[in-house]
């Protein structure tokens, strides 16, 4: 697990105090079952109204980190820096173009965000947004799988994937999802509008509650007996199918 994150591990109290001190982007906190005393205290006001997940997990979690005397707390340092989701909107409209975004619900696979990043930034989408939970973390693998676009599109995380698909609604942004039940078909969409797709979990697809806050939804036409397409697969596909229709 450690080889995941490579330069990315900060363990020890003192260490991760300072880090949480120093307002650089973290990606998740592991602590101690059972820890506290004044350190629980400084960590718990540290993390005040800042979106950092949190997981308090057995000894045996924090050792397949790091061997050394990690104290009882590790944490993993973000490898890039995130945008705040109004401000991307923002941008997108102050450039006069028309938003094209991608939402990520719950899709957990390194190697699938990856290669949805890397998609999305050959074919021209303007973001990604993800869940600070439930979501894959962006690690070496991620943006090697990604080929290095990680870098070049914007990526979002918002603790409330609801409060996000609200916060694009209200800004005139449609959101469309895809459902092998939807009798739409993929092509006969029109993504000329501000859209935002859904993609959702490798298990399970969109949730429910997802499904019931889109504007449209449609199906990618398929032939074969196989239940359904990788969600990265997917996502080429509906990505090219705006970029076709915006050309």
């Amino acid at each position: 697990m450690k080889s995941d994150y490579k330069n990315q591990l900060v363990y020890g109290r003192n260490p991760v105090i300072e880090l949480l001190k120093s307002g650089k982007q973290i990606e998740k906190i592991f602590v101690q079952k059972g820890t506290t005393g004044e350190f629980e205290i400084e960590l718990r006001n540290l993390l005040k109204g800042r979106d950092i997940p949190v997981s308090f997990v057995h000894p045996n979690k924090l050792k397949k980190f790091t061997q050394q005397n990690h104290q009882g707390v590790v944490a993993i340092t973000s490898l890039l820096q995130y945008w705040e989701l109004e401000d991307l909107i923002d941008n997108i409209f102050h450039r006069g173009e028309v938003p094209n975004l991608i939402l990520l619900d719950s899709v957990t696979d390194v190697r699938n965000v990856g290669s949805i990043i890397r998609s999305a930034e050959v074919l021209g989408a303007h973001g990604i947004i993800m869940g600070i939970k439930n979501s894959a973390t962006i690690n070496h693998m991620t943006i090697k799988t990604s080929a290095g676009a990680a870098f070049k599109i914007p990526l979002v995380k918002v603790k409330s994937l609801a409060n996000a698909v609200q916060t694009l609604k209200d800004s005139g942004i449609l959101i469309y999802t895809s459902n092998l039940k939807a009798k739409d078909k993929l092509q006969n969409m029109d993504f000329n509008s501000p859209c935002c797709t859904v993609l959702g979990s490798e298990d399970n697809g969109i949730s429910n509650h997802m499904s019931k806050m889109a504007d449209r939804e449609f199906i990618i036409p398929q032939i074969g007996e196989t239940d359904s397409l990788n969600v990265s697969v997917s996502a080429g596909i509906i990505l090219y199918e705006v970029l076709r229709q915006r050309l």
